[in-house]
């Protein structure tokens, strides 16, 4: 099996999430290409040799330029806050790299556009970790879809609800826009906008009655985080600072085949942890998603005769018959978030090989696509009228 040595830049939640499925992807599938966790960059505070000791990468750097120039990397993985996307990205794609990128893509729609040109022009293959996109679920969705299960689409609903961001949590990254770009909407919204083009396989064209609101207006600045790993605890100091995004955004659309849609994300849902999915109705049914039960698929066939119509829960557990289960538990041994990212991983080295992925990769272009989206529905919540997407670049 040919290699590709991969360089990861950045740590935190996300770099656990990828430097676990870099880990994996080679035992459990049979990707063209075998990645080597050869550099994990980190600032000097966070301890990246510590990182990396812990998660296998064999080298650890704080400068990312020279990770990013060294001629053995293949491929460079971007996991740090939004509004630092850009530059390894940029100057990855200049030194010929394949690179994958957290989202959005980007801190601002200009950014997002940068980087797609320059991938468009660098003639580099890219990803961005729209991961649940490989939910075995949702893949099955699309492939439904596309196989014309449920006709022709004439609503789409879409969520992304959570309730970890009430007044404890201190100002961290996430809360200022010059570091996020955006709050729940660019952390939340932009995987279910990325998730409904992909499963519908249509573009939105028109956006109306967007709602921003930022309820907890200020926050105690942090003073520190304690602990390390996922039970990392953000430590608040007395004076306060000011929230810059939102802690919510709802708004509605128009895709390109005739439906109408609406979404809706949330920071502080209360009750809900990490509900994000959609309901999707066609002419000849319809289908339904919930992450918090991601191994389920919810499908009402209307062709049936009516005494017999009623939803179906599809277990997406079955590995020869839906996709990516095949490699890793039998039937209804369930699995969980962190395979998302390894059969994400799988897919993008395909890619790279030049072989067929299982569903299609999100590229830089793609992700674009969705920030355009994101920008229209604040343009929208702040002028209160009708956007056309065809109006924003």
């Amino acid at each position: 099996m040919s290699t590709i040595n991969v360089a990861m830049i950045g740590q935190g939640f996300m770099g656990r999430s990828h430097s676990n499925a870099w880990g994996q992807v080679a035992k459990f599938f049979k990707p063209p290409l075998k990645p080597v966790m050869h550099t994990v960059f980190g600032q000097e505070a966070e301890n990246p040799q510590a990182f990396a000791d812990n998660w296998g990468w064999q080298n650890a750097s704080t400068d990312w330029e020279s990770v990013v120039r060294d001629p053995d990397i293949g491929l460079v993985d971007i996991v740090t806050p939004n509004f630092m996307h850009a530059p390894p990205a940029k100057a990855a794609i200049a030194a010929g790299k394949a690179v994958a990128c957290e989202k959005p893509i980007a801190g601002t729609l200009a950014e997002a556009r940068e980087m797609a040109e320059a991938a468009k022009k660098g003639g580099v293959k890219t990803a961005v970790w729209f991961c649940y996109r490989r939910c075995p679920a949702v893949a099955l969705a699309y492939q439904m879809v596309k196989d014309g299960e449920i006709g022709d689409i004439r609503h789409v609903r879409a969520h992304y609800l959570q309730d970890w961001a009430d007044e404890s949590i201190p100002l961290a990254w996430r809360f200022l826009k010059e570091q996020a770009g955006s709050g729940a909407h660019g952390d939340l919204n932009a995987h279910i906008v990325d998730m409904t083009r992909f499963v519908t396989g249509q573009e939105i064209t028109e956006i109306c009655g967007a709602i921003a609101e930022t309820f907890i207006k200020q926050r105690k600045r942090m003073s520190g985080v304690s602990g390390g790993g996922i039970g990392a605890t953000m430590e608040a100091g007395s004076d306060m600072g000011e929230v810059t995004v939102d802690d919510t955004v709802l708004f509605l659309a128009r895709f390109s085949g005739g439906a109408v849609a609406s979404f809706e994300a949330a920071r502080q849902a209360t009750g809900n942890q990490n509900r994000n999915g959609f309901e999707i109705n066609g002419t000849k049914g319809s289908l339904k998603f919930d992450f918090e039960r991601m191994n389920e698929l919810e499908y009402y066939d209307a062709r049936l005769p009516r005494r017999a119509q009623g939803w179906t829960t599809i277990m997406c557990t079955h590995g020869g018959d839906h996709p990516y289960v095949a490699n890793w538990w039998p039937d209804a041994h369930i699995i969980g978030y962190e395979h998302t990212f390894t059969n994400e991983a799988y897919d993008f080295l395909c890619e790279i090989a030049g072989e067929t992925p299982t569903v299609p990769i999100p590229t830089f272009d793609d992700a674009y696509q969705t920030q355009r989206v994101l920008e229209a529905s604040l343009l929208s919540a702040a002028e209160k009228r009708w956007i056309s997407m065809d109006d924003v670049k």
